[in-house]
């Protein structure tokens, strides 16, 4: 931990919450149209299905003000990640990527934010950008993955507070991480060097890498298994977006291979795949870098900095990915959510899978939440949260699994925690 003079003594200070200025702040709206940037123009011909949707009225706003602290590096937050895979009745724990740490914070029931770890990377110019979240298979114990500016991927033991894995090979800066939804072992990397890992830290070797030929020509931003883990997507700052298949003979057995392969008994290094043609590529969505890309069941949530989150799958409506050609890049468009002052690259969205809401915050410091309609796409319920406080730069948003709290990250330094009106059971 830094020796920096902090009012607890553990590297935050913590703000009064003002349950007067969280009411008055949150406000509703039911409709965010705004006009698009700036950008490089691109043929939008292949673009098929209706835009700009008209949120629905909603009586009030869906969450509430409750805390925000402010960590004492005084730093951009880039990151920040929930750790889903606890129990319902187990602490909510969340991680934050900032500076050259990684800060866990505990959400208590009751309200407030604890600190419980601050791990500092030996490197003090290292600036994590990401985190994400696994366990050790065989103790169980919590795993914290982050990466960043130097393209080293740590593995964090938050219990010990020491990196138990350190992964280089990206030969530049590594700008999102996320772990396959049900094999924990497997993660994944996007990076400033135009490619896509895929690892096993349980043996310590790289599965795979994606890009090449007609892989992304510039940054990879961001990247995003689907809930089965077969697929993966992929966007970055050539205004592209990658879809990438592993459900494949080759990857199944690369994949089993990397659980038992060991680099002390073998001669050779582990057989590494190179994929240099997705299965699908398009660059007729965005306008502008892509910087945030996520899954919602066979649709895609991507957004560029044109002030719009677009809902969108590959292909036809009712077309399965299985009738995709690679060469065929057309795609529709089922919806998109606009919203203002969200003019710069690097500003990430939440997104709940389980409770379907999304939330993204903008340059002024205010966060949009849309409920979604399972039935409708296009009838998502927009509402707005501000705190007069709340000024600068909003990073990224993340929910606990139930969804019954928001976190997001700043430019300042700061973490702010914001409740459900009506809290879900799940």
């Amino acid at each position: 931990m830094s020796s920096e003079k902090v009012k607890n003594g553990n590297g935050i200070e913590h703000e009064d919450s003002d349950d007067s200025c969280g009411d008055e702040s949150a406000s509703f709206t039911t409709n965010s149209t705004t006009s698009r940037s700036k950008s490089p123009s691109s043929s939008r011909s292949k673009r098929r299905g209706r835009r700009n949707p008209k949120s629905k009225p909603k009586s009030g706003a869906a969450y509430k003000y409750d805390t925000h602290v402010r960590e004492n590096h005084g730093a951009n937050i880039f990151g920040v990640a929930f750790n889903t895979l606890l129990g319902k009745n187990e602490p909510q724990v969340f991680a934050t990527a900032g500076s050259n740490r990684c800060t866990v914070y505990e959400c208590p029931r009751k309200g407030g934010i604890t600190l419980l770890h601050c791990y500092a990377d030996p490197d003090p110019d290292e600036v994590f950008y990401t985190c994400s979240w696994s366990y050790d298979l065989k103790t169980a114990a919590p795993l914290l993955a982050a990466a960043g500016y130097r393209g080293v991927i740590r593995v964090i033991d938050i219990k010990q507070n020491e990196a138990v894995g350190n992964y280089i090979g990206h030969g530049q800066a590594i700008n999102e991480l996320k772990f396959h939804p049900t094999k924990l072992q497997l993660l994944l990397s996007g990076s400033k060097d135009h490619a896509i890992r895929l690892w096993n830290i349980q043996t310590h070797v790289c599965i795979a890498i994606f890009g090449g030929v007609e892989g992304h020509r510039d940054e990879v931003l961001s990247v995003d298994f689907n809930m089965r883990g077969d697929r993966i997507v992929s966007s970055g700052m050539d205004h592209s977006l990658k879809l990438w298949c592993l459900n494949t003979p080759e990857f199944h057995h690369k994949i089993e291979l990397s659980h038992t392969f060991s680099q002390e008994k073998s001669t050779l290094p582990f057989p590494t795949i190179t994929k240099h043609f997705p299965d699908f590529s398009t660059r007729d969505i965005h306008r502008n870098y892509v910087d945030c890309v996520q899954w919602f069941g066979n649709f895609v949530l991507s957004k560029s900095c044109e002030n719009a989150i677009v809902c969108w799958k590959p292909g036809q409506l009712h077309q399965s990915f299985e009738n995709l050609k690679p060469s065929d890049s057309s795609c529709t468009i089922i919806a998109e959510f606009e919203y203002d002052e969200c003019e710069i690259w690097f500003v990430r969205f939440g997104f709940n899978p389980w409770q379907k809401i999304i939330a993204l915050g903008n340059q002024q410091g205010k966060v949009y939440v849309w409920e979604m309609d399972p039935s409708d796409p296009e009838g998502a319920h927009m509402t707005t949260l501000h705190n007069p406080r709340s000024v600068s730069t909003v990073r990224q948003i993340a929910f606990s699994r139930d969804a019954n709290v928001l976190i997001y990250v700043c430019d300042d330094a700061t973490v702010w925690r914001w409740n459900r009106r009506q809290a879900v059971a799940i």
